[in-house]
């Protein structure tokens, strides 16, 4: 039988297309990239044009022999992998594995996955476009030697195990000099004097706003001494109103999503973090199961710059208003935005729903909760688009005696528009009728004492924010590269969720900014950024832009690691007195994160493990006493926790040194003896396996972890793999299948 073969790079994105196509398309996926630079070198050839070397990973052999099977028998290849740079180099990648001729090769696109966007794809087939291919292999090789190189020397220079990277260490260094901003901010109290006035029954709150006709600043009342002789001459004075400014306000809604504003605003309103909207928008993109409709793409493509709407889309979403609002809320012309970022491609779409009538509270009960709250999100974003403006009622008015003078605000809503269906932070403050002369009453006069706060930590939002404000990385990067900065050890997230650097964050990114200027410099980064957006243009080769980077870069770092002197993570210090010889104690950091050390080490080995109170506060982290005696010495037995995580030691230690694995159950009743639970280990490596608890009685073990369902084919255990999938555990079976949800690319943004 003769069909054409698409290729995805999405088992969840197959799915949903297939739903679209006919018999005569066969659709695969190729679960991410095939073929990437090697783990175990460096895999770029330096000296003869930056040539890379490519593998085919070891777990995606038997997919590309599924793939290159199908191909085999196809009349035609469709590549169909996603519309930007990282898509692009996929695509490349399957046609040089599948050996598909250059002039044979058929590149299809879509911004959405629905049967009118296939339809256009697959009528208006394109070429490949090698500058985008190009764009993405420079941005891959430049941060494989950048990975590559300078890792190894912060290991010997720092300590073992460190990690560097163009956009990850930049982004280090933003919260480092944030965080010391905050150290070297100085507090200033000031007051503020408050008033309440009535007038008609109608209570309404005023500030003092100036004093013998010079505006107060911020920090205008310096002293609470201040505060009490401007109390003490307000009172018993005469209050009337002194002037009175009423005017309309008009709001317009804001442009629909980019990847960028999503992440801030499901940060901002949900309190998810950048990494987990990315997780739920791209499922949302590729497909979700329906009743009676099946697999169904809800929005478009999620890594996008661009604020611009189809046609179609703000046709469709017009007559939607009409119909649910009236005309009162029908716009005379639609409402377009421009995009203003650096490198956006007005060709692309931003993020809006597929389909306008999939309304979010038809979809409410068929959505997992997370998932609907990112989809609500991004339907009322895009709906309100194409909705008048919110219009306000403002009235100022002042209030004086003597040489005191009081200002009231208030508005009001009077007409919602764009806030029918996008909810933003609304305080509405009603004043009584004022006009110039009128006598009010005081009810109430007081003074309040504030201190000024230093620069608030970086949150997902904000971080993304000024990412994306210093042109670092692309939308594609944002997401995982935070992840990348806290897995890594060099940010941990505070009692808010906020980003606070680790110690060696401080010694990596002075060491980097001194012998490595341009790796951590903003404006160095951000051009390397419109380097490999020209390359995608086609107005620049690649390799040049590659050897102008790598030529003084690698040169350099053979001068600092002869010259450069090993140095460590600076010691924090604390109150805290070791109770064993009465030195003081200090936070400092080690391969496994931050602990509390004696400063007598080597002679007083002490140390404690440290954990953060919900106020900020860091405590050392007490040991939790459990209901077992110690079989040993009979003594309670505690948790403790070491490199490996927590731990269950005899509190006598070390006259007792009985210790036992806490035990970390996966659910699973182990098939072997049907008797034990398959429990996490570790090997002496540290790397982790799944093996029965009746060990040594049962020997069973496994190195995935297992999901508890039984493989329909052998019975064996099916185990998690990677890209979404599970799999059997009997390696001679090898069935797999997809989990729920997966996810696909994400574009490297670092080593």
């Amino acid at each position: 039988m003769s069909y054409s073969l698409v290729i995805v790079e999405s088992p969840a994105k197959a799915k949903t297309i297939s739903k679209f196509l006919g018999s005569k398309y066969k659709v695969l996926s190729s679960f991410g990239h095939v073929r990437d630079l090697p783990k175990k070198e460096i895999g770029v050839d330096v000296e003869h044009g930056f040539v890379p070397k490519y593998v085919v990973s070891r777990e995606k052999t038997k997919q590309v022999k599924a793939l290159k099977d199908a191909a085999a028998k196809a009349d035609e290849i469709l590549f169909a992998t996603d519309e930007d740079r990282e898509g692009e180099a996929i695509s490349w990648h399957l046609a040089q594995i599948l050996k598909v001729e250059p002039e044979k090769l058929k590149r299809i696109t879509f911004h959405e996955i629905t049967k009118r966007a296939i339809d256009t794809a697959l009528e208006n087939p394109r070429k490949l476009d090698l500058d985008l291919v190009n764009a993405q292999q420079a941005r891959r090789i430049v941060d494989r030697l950048v990975g590559y190189e300078l890792s190894p020397f912060l290991w010997r220079k720092v300590q073992k195990g460190l990690s560097a990277g163009r956009v990850q260490s930049v982004t280090v260094r933003l919260v480092v000099e944030r965080e010391r901003e905050r150290d070297a901010f100085v507090p200033q109290d000031f007051w503020t004097v408050d008033a309440l006035f009535n007038k008609e029954q109608i209570s309404f709150p005023g500030k003092l706003h100036s004093i013998a006709g010079k505006k107060l600043d911020k920090l205008g009342i310096a002293s609470e001494a201040e505060a009490g002789r401007v109390l003490e001459a307000l009172n018993g004075g005469k209050y009337a109103v002194t002037n009175v400014t009423k005017k309309k306000i008009k709001r317009s809604p804001p442009p629909p999503f980019t990847t960028s504003t999503l992440q801030q605003e499901a940060n901002n309103k949900l309190g998810f973090g950048a990494k987990e909207t990315m997780f739920l928008a791209q499922k949302l993109y590729e497909g979700v199961e329906l009743p009676g409709r099946g697999s169904t793409a809800l929005i478009t493509y999620m890594r996008t710059d661009s604020v611009n709407l189809s046609d179609l889309f703000i046709n469709e979403t017009r007559n939607f208003i009409a119909e649910k609002f009236g005309n009162e809320y029908q716009l005379p012309e639609p409402r377009r935005y421009k995009t203003k970022s650096k490198g956006a491609q007005e060709a692309h779409e931003a993020i809006r729903p597929t389909d306008i009538s999939n309304r979010p509270e038809d979809l409410k009960d068929v959505l997992e909760k997370n998932l609907w709250k990112v989809y609500d999100l991004i339907w009322r974003r895009a709906a309100a688009t194409q909705l008048p403006e919110a219009i306000f009622d403002s009235t100022s008015a002042d209030i004086s005696t003597s040489e005191y003078v009081f200002r009231a605000t208030g508005s009001s809503i009077n007409f919602p528009g764009y806030l029918k269906v996008y909810e933003e932070k609304q305080k509405e403050t009603i004043l009584p009728n004022l006009t110039e002369g009128d006598a009010v009453a005081l009810e109430k006069l007081e003074s309040k004492k504030h201190t000024t706060e230093p620069p608030a930590r970086y949150s997902d939002a904000t971080l993304v924010k000024a990412l994306e404000e210093h042109g670092i990385g692309r939308p594609s990067t944002y997401a995982p590269t935070i992840g990348t900065i806290i897995d890594r050890g060099y940010v941990e997230r505070d009692e808010a969720k906020k980003l606070k650097p680790a110690l060696v964050a401080y010694t990596v990114t002075d060491l980097l900014v001194e012998h490595f200027p341009d790796i951590v410099d903003l404006a160095f980064t951000a051009k390397m950024e419109e380097d490999l957006d020209k390359i995608a243009e086609g107005k620049t080769d690649w390799v040049p832009v590659l050897s102008d980077f790598y030529v003084p870069f690698h040169k350099n770092l053979l001068d600092k690691d002869k010259n450069v002197k090993k140095t460590k993570p600076e010691d924090k210090e604390t109150d805290f007195v070791c109770e064993k010889c009465n030195k003081p104690m200090v936070i400092r950091s080690g391969r496994f994160g931050e602990f509390l050390a004696c400063t007598g080490y080597p002679e007083c080995k002490n140390t404690k493990q440290l954990t953060q109170k919900e106020n900020g506060e860091v405590v050392v982290a007490e040991p939790e006493t459990i209901d077992e005696p110690c079989p040993t010495c009979g003594a309670p037995m505690m948790v403790k926790r070491g490199r490996f995580g927590p731990f269950i030691s005899c509190s006598k230690y070390p006259e007792c040194k009985t210790i036992k694995k806490i035990e970390k159950k996966t659910g699973v009743t182990c098939p072997a003896c049907n008797q034990g639970d398959i429990v996490e280990k570790r090997g002496r490596s540290g790397k982790p396996f799944f093996a029965c608890n009746k060990y040594p009685d049962c020997k069973f073990a496994l190195w995935q972890k297992p999901t508890g369902e039984k493989c329909p084919t052998c019975s064996s255990l099916m185990t998690f793999a990677a890209k979404g999938m599970t799999q059997c555990s009997n390696k001679e079976c090898g069935f797999k299948k997809e989990l729920e949800i997966t996810e696909t690319k994400n574009e490297n943004p670092q080593e």
